[in-house]
Order: structure tokens, then sequence, then C-alpha cells
């Protein structure tokens, strides 16, 4: 019944984000649609947490106006919203209160002032309090004077009202708490944008194919994390993913440089029913001023952008992330910066898997000696799994996820595993399916509690020895340790002989034919 409920709900939204289509470019229409659902999830779920608190009082929120204790009751409503959703809505300001007075008597009545004002006043109710950072410019991106949604004050009107009647016809079945259908359509919608934006979309969205991997990788043999951790967070998809693989986890962290995704990242978290005060999300460039530099967390997962510019500065030397290295990752390709960065942030008995390009195992130079330290000297590389080409939205490049670990089961081993050819092709996508998935990670889990076993799986991995690693000079080109070389057919000469003289036999029986023929109709023959 659960996937019956959020199909349809992922459809009716897709719909209502179409109606937007037309008008604006992806990540346009993008920002609005997702702004105006999470604008109705604050809002039913204060209008739910109101009524809770006066239902002893026989009233609904909607009814205090005019009450005669309508300031008192909510102002205690307030203080009271505040520390448990983070912020705080007037009964005239709700989202249905809007899509009403926008479409009362079927006109397009004017709101986009009030709009705008509402969303204002969700962020402006939680200065001062501790869910401001949280909550601050959430609806930044949120332009009701563009001249992207019409060329008029009335056009514009006409849109945004639409949408808002639209959307308050779907029910989000908040009160159900065992669910978390809202939050997955949300996610969907954002995979949905993503497939459509090109290069552009792995800024803030991992493939859930991808973010599966990584968040089954640093939960193995746990039920429940203190910590999970993504330096680079984008839309937060691999932080929630995380959480689906354990009972618990106790507090999410993330950096985001771009500040639309930023916003993105932050609403996806209250709309998967994370309370703000169990989220740390900062809005800033994690290699040059990192947020979270004196924590440690158990579990690290990212997708960081790939062969990213960055700075180099000779200034990071005296950095702890990158000093005791002796090289800093080439400007023009910072993956492993991330990796160092996600080192230093790794708690000593904590997991972290990350994805990159496959440049990463043989580039020589800096990145060559950086690699070698995090074998020789470090003995932190626990496995390393080579993913398809064209998995990624925006490039086609092969990939690979390296995981590290500071406390390593198997310290004299590192895994191989070569999945590149394990997926189906759909369109002009290549799609790990759930038989891939399962199969890296069963591969993994066998060889954290049974390595001895690995070896049996013939083509697909490998278990190489320290040694092994130092004879190939810290090269970990895949192909190196996996052998996938497939032996041809061996070739029967004796019986390609007796077929090519029953060929020829054959051959002069047709020739003989074809003469009499020639013979009978009085022509020469063709031979």
């Amino acid at each position: 019944m659960a996937a019956e409920q959020k199909q349809k709900l992922e459809q009716q939204l897709w719909n209502i984000a179409n109606t937007l289509r037309g008008k604006m470019d992806a990540d346009d229409f993008r920002d609005y649609i997702l702004g105006f659902i999470f604008y109705k999830y604050l809002s039913t779920k204060m209008d739910l947490y109101a009524n809770t608190i006066l239902q002893p009082d026989g009233l609904t929120f909607q009814e205090i106006e005019g009450h005669a204790e309508e300031a008192a009751l909510l102002e205690e409503i307030k203080q009271l919203a505040l520390d448990k959703l983070g912020y705080f809505l007037l009964p005239s300001e709700l989202f249905s209160e809007l899509a009403r007075r926008g479409n009362a008597g079927g006109k397009n009545n004017f709101i986009l002032g009030d709009l705008s004002k509402v969303l204002t006043h969700i962020e402006q109710s939680t200065m001062g309090s501790e869910s401001e950072e949280d909550f601050g410019n959430l609806f930044s991106d949120l332009d009701l004077t563009s001249h992207k949604l019409g060329k008029s004050e009335s056009d514009k009107n006409e849109l945004i009202v639409k949408v808002l009647v639209h959307l308050d016809e779907i029910d989000f079945d908040l009160e159900n708490t065992d669910s978390d259908v809202l939050g997955d359509a949300y996610e969907y919608l954002i995979g949905q944008f993503a497939s459509g934006a090109g290069k552009k979309a792995g800024e803030f969205y991992t493939p859930q194919q991808v973010s599966s991997i990584l968040a089954q990788l640093v939960t193995v043999g746990k039920d429940q994390l203190k910590s999970v951790y993504d330096p680079t967070c984008g839309s937060g998809s691999l932080l929630l993913r995380v959480a689906k693989e354990v009972k618990n986890v106790s507090a999410f962290y993330g950096q985001e440089m771009n500040p639309t995704t930023y916003n993105l990242c932050r609403m996806n978290m209250i709309m998967h029913d994370v309370h703000y005060k169990r989220f740390d999300i900062k809005n800033e460039d994690t290699l040059e001023r990192p947020q979270h530099y004196d924590m440690r967390f158990e579990a690290i997962v990212a997708n960081p952008p790939f062969s990213a510019n960055w700075s180099a500065s000779p200034l990071h030397m005296t950095d702890e992330r990158f000093s005791a290295y002796g090289k800093l990752a080439p400007s023009s390709k910072a993956d492993f910066a991330f990796v160092q960065h996600m080192v230093h942030q790794l708690d000593d008995y904590g997991t972290m898997a990350i994805v990159l390009p496959h440049g990463v195992l043989f580039r020589g130079a800096a990145e060559g000696h950086i690699r070698q330290y995090l074998i020789k000297e470090k003995n932190y590389l626990d496995a390393i799994i080579g993913l398809p080409a064209n998995i990624f939205y925006g490039t086609s490049i092969p990939t690979c996820i390296l995981v590290l670990k500071k406390k390593r089961e198997n310290p004299n081993d590192i895994l191989f595993i070569d999945a590149s050819q394990h997926y189906e092709k759909v369109k002009t996508q290549n799609v790990l399916r759930t038989e891939d998935i399962d199969k890296i990670i069963s591969t993994y889990k066998l060889y954290v509690s049974h390595p001895e076993l690995v070896e049996g799986q013939n083509k697909y991995s490998h278990l190489a020895p320290l040694s092994e690693i130092e004879t190939n000079d810290y090269n970990l080109n895949i192909p190196r340790y996996v052998d996938t070389f497939e032996e041809e057919d061996t070739i029967d000469l004796q019986a390609i002989t007796a077929e090519l003289r029953e060929l020829a036999a054959q051959s002069k029986t047709t020739d003989a034919t074809i003469a009499e023929f020639c013979i009978e109709l009085g022509i020469e023959t063709p031979f």
C-alpha cells in the first residue's frame, strides 16, 4: 500500500511541476516547485502541531482568530513551535489559506505580495532561536518577481495560484508518522530534475544506485550511528540514504559550497523529518574553509566534483589535513585533497567511502606520493571498487569507490572489486541493477568477515597483499589485480578442415547442376 501511495504522490507532484515546465528551464522550475512543496509541508506540520496543543481547549488553529485569548494562545503556540518545529506560522499564513484566497470565487485574486511576506516571516520567526541558522534564507531562490513566471504581475500571480491550488488538493498524510512517503517523493522529484539537468546535475545529486552502495559500505556491521558526514553534501541524498541502512543516526553533518544546493539540502533534511537539532549543514568551501574541522565522524560518504580545481595554496602545508603527507593534490585535480580532508575527519573506528574518477588509482607525481603515503605509512586503504562508465549524470567517465578505515579488520591486504561490466544499459545511461549492488556489498562483507573466501570470485575480485601493491609501485589500476581476461574458445582445426572439404564438394555439385541448365538453355556457363 505504501508503495502505491508513494507512486501516486510522485506522479501528482511531477504533474504539478510540469505546469511550470513550459515557462522556464529545469533549474528554475525545480527551485519553485520544491520550494512550494516545502512551504506546504511546513504549513501542514504547523497546523497539526498547533491543533494538538489546542485540543484540550476545544479549538483548532484556524479558529483562534477573534478568540478572546487570541494573543496569549498564539504566543504560547509560537514558543512551543519554535522549540519543537524550529519555526512559526500564523493561521492566516498557512498554505491552505493562501491557496484559498488566491482562488476565492474561482477568480485569480492577487496574493503574490502576501505570499512573499509569509515566506520571509517563516525565516524571521526563527531569529534569535536555536533554529535560526537552519532556516535562514531557505526561500531565497523563490523570486516571485521574476519575469520567468510571466510578463505581467497578473500572469505571474495566475501561474503561482494555479500551482498552489493543485498542491493544496494533495494530501501529504503527515499524520502518519510511520511513513516517509512525502520525503521519498521529494527525493524522487530531485532525482527527476537531476536526470534532465545534464552536467550540472552532479552538483546536487548522487544517483540512488551509487548512494546505496556508499551507504551500505559505511554501515557494514552496524545498526546505528553516532554521526554521518558528507563534505560535499549537495541535496543531502547521500546523508539520508545512510539513515535508511541503520535503525538510527544521532546526527547529520555536511558542507555545501553552492547556496542554492545548500538550501535544497536543508529542505530535504526537514522534509524527511530530520529534526533541526539533529543536522548541521554549512554553506562554505570545504577544502578552503572547513566548518567541522575539529570533529570526528563515525561514517563519512562523499561524491565530490571530479577533478575539480582548488587553490593548492602552500599555506595548506601547515594544515593538519595535509601537512603529514608532504605533498598537496595538484590545483587542477582536487580529488586527493577531498580524500585527505575526509581522513582527517574520520573517527578511529569509523568508515569512509568516496566516489572518484579512475585517474586517482594510477596518476603519478603528487597524487602518486599521497596514494603511497595512505597505503605504506598509514595503511588506511581498505577496498577499491571499479564501477561501470556512464552511470553519473553529466559525465561518461568510469569511476571507482575508495573505502578507508583507520582500524582495518584485514591490515595485510587490500580488496579489489571489478564491477565495471555488471550493469544494464537504459537508454543512454548505464544503470547498476539490484543484483549488481548486492554482489558488490556481499563481496565486501565477505572480505570483512571471511577474507580467505574472497578469491573464489573469479574475474570479479582479488585480495592483494600489501607486498603486491608495493611491487606495482603503488599503482592501483584495477586490471593489474583483477584478471578479467576471457579466453577464446579452442579452435578445432580438423573439424574446420572437414567442413571446408564438405563445402567444396557441395560447390562442385552445384556447379555441375548450373552447367546442365546452361546447356539446356543454350548459353555459356558462368565459369
